[in-house]
C-alpha cells in the first residue's frame, strides 16, 4: 500500500476513535492493537483509542468485557452468520461468580469457537483457546517424503526457503513461514540459481503466515508490473457493519532485482493460514500462475488484541482483507486444481506429483507454440 493511502486510512480511523468516544457513554477497555507486516502503522493509530469501560474484576465482569470487545470489534459477525447476541444469551447463564478461572476460561473459549476464527484466541497463564481449521482436515503435507523422494536430502537453504532444481529441470521452493524474513540479496541468489528452470513450484503448505511485508516481498518477484493485490478496511463504529469504505493496495515490481516469470505453480493446503492465505489469494490473481492442493486455511483479518479485568488476553479479527476481486477470503482460497495426498503412499506427494504435471504441459505447449511462430 502507498504511503499516501496508508495515511489516508490512519487519518480515518483516528477521525472514527474520536467519534465514538463522543457518542458513547460505555467505553470499551483500551483495545491494545498489533498489526501485521506493512500495516503496522494502522495498528499505531487504532492503538490511540482509549475507550474506558468499568467492569468488575470477577467472573461475570471479565465475561462480559471479552463479549463486548468482540461485539465492538470484531470483523466477520455478519460474513459468518453469527448471532452474537444469541451466543451471549447461551453463553451467559453458564457464568456464575463462584467458578474457578479454569471453569471460566473454558466457557469464554467455546464462546470464542462459534466465530470459527484462527485468529482470534483467549490467552492466559494456563491455556490459549484456538479454533484452527487445518487439525480436522486432511494433512496434505509430509516434508519427508520431498527431501528423501524428491530432493534427494540434496538441497540448499536461504532466509527460511529450502530450494533445489528437480530432474525435471523446475524450480522447488518450499517456505516454512512468512515469519522468516526475506532478504533481497538472499531472494536474488535463490532465484538466480532457479532461472534456468522451465518453471517453479512454490510449496506454502503448512505455513501458518507471519508478516504481510514478506509477501509483498515475494510476490514482487513474479510480476513485471503495478499489480492490484487486493483491498481493506477498517472498523468506523461499533456496529457490526460499520466499517470504512474499502482501500485499495497495490505491489510494485522488485526494482533492480532478479524476477521470475516463466509458469509458476503454488502449492496450498489447509495449514496455509493468515498471511500465506494473503500469499495465495494473490498469487492466484496472475494469469501464469496455477494454484494446486486444498483450499488453504483462510484467516484474512488482521489480529489485534485486547486485555480483560484479570489480564487474560483475547486476540481478534479486525481490519478486513479482500482479495484482489474484492472478496474476503476468511474461509480460504479454493485451489484451481484440487487434489489430495495418499496418506498410504510414503514414496509419492500426490500434490508435487500434479504440479510437476501442470508444468510438463506448460512448458510443453510453450515450446509448441514458439517453434510454430518460427
Amino acid at each position: 500500500m502507498t504511503t499516501i493511502r496508508l495515511n489516508h486510512i490512519i487519518n480515518r480511523t483516528t477521525s472514527s476513535c474520536h467519534s465514538a468516544q463522543q457518542s458513547h457513554e460505555r467505553i470499551v477497555p483500551v483495545v491494545l492493537l498489533r498489526c501485521l507486516g506493512c500495516l503496522i502503522l494502522c495498528g499505531i493509530a487504532l492503538s490511540g483509542c482509549t475507550y474506558q469501560d468499568e467492569f468488575e474484576s470477577d467472573q461475570v465482569g471479565n465475561f462480559e468485557a471479552l463479549w463486548t470487545i468482540m461485539d465492538e470489534h470484531y470483523s466477520f459477525f455478519d460474513y459468518k452468520q453469527v448471532d452474537w447476541n444469541e451466543v451471549h444469551s447461551r453463553y451467559r447463564v453458564l457464568v456464575s461468580n463462584k467458578m474457578t478461572d479454569r471453569e471460566l476460561f473454558d466457557i469464554c473459549g467455546d464462546m470464542l469457537k462459534e466465530l470459527r476464527d484462527g485468529h482470534t484466541n483467549l490467552i492466559a497463564t494456563h491455556d490459549v483457546s484456538r479454533y484452527w481449521i487445518w487439525e480436522q482436515w486432511p494433512v496434505n503435507y509430509d516434508e519427508r517424503i520431498i527431501d528423501q523422494h524428491y530432493l534427494n536430502f540434496d538441497y540448499k537453504m536461504s532466509s527460511g526457503i529450502k530450494y533445489q532444481i528437480l530432474p525435471e529441470n523446475f524450480g522447488y521452493m518450499y517456505y516454512g513461514s512468512f515469519s522468516n524474513e526475506i532478504g533481497q540479496g538472499n531472494l536474488d541468489l535463490i532465484l538466480s540459481y532457479l532461472s534456468t528452470a522451465d518453471g517453479l513450484i512454490i510449496d506454502v503448505r503448512d505455513n501458518g503466515g507471519g508478516l504481510l511485508t514478506n509477501v509483498e516481498t515475494l510476490v514482487s518477484r513474479f510480476i513485471d508490473q503495478k499489480l492490484l493485490a487486493g483491498y481493506i478496511c477498517h472498523k468506523t463504529g461499533k456496529g457490526h457493519n460499520e466499517f470504512s469504505e474499502p482501500f485499495p493496495y497495490y505491489f510494485e515490481p522488485a526494482k533492480n532485482h532478479i524476477h521470475y516469470l516463466k509458469p509458476v505453480v503454488v502449492l496450498a493446503n489447509r495449514g496455509s493460514f493468515s498471511a500465506t492465505n494473503n500469499f495465495v489469494s494473490i498469487m492466484k490473481s496472475l494469469p501464469n500462475v496455477t494454484v494446486v492442493g486444498d483450499t488453504t486455511g483462510g484467516g484474512c483479518g488482521l489480529p489485534f488484541t485486547s486485555e480483560l479485568p484479570n489480564g487474560w488476553r483475547v486476540r481478534f479479527s479486525s481490519c478486513p482483507i479482500m482479495d484482489p476481486q474484492g472478496r474476503l477470503t476468511e474461509f480460504g482460497v479454493e485451489p484451481d486444481v484440487r487434489i489430495d495426498m495418499d496418506e498410504q503412499d510414503r514414496a509419492h506427494d500426490a500434490i508435487l506429483d500434479e504440479a510437476i504435471a501442470i508444468l510438463t504441459h506448460s512448458t510443453t505447449t510453450i515450446r509448441t507454440a514458439s517453434r510454430q511462430a518460427n
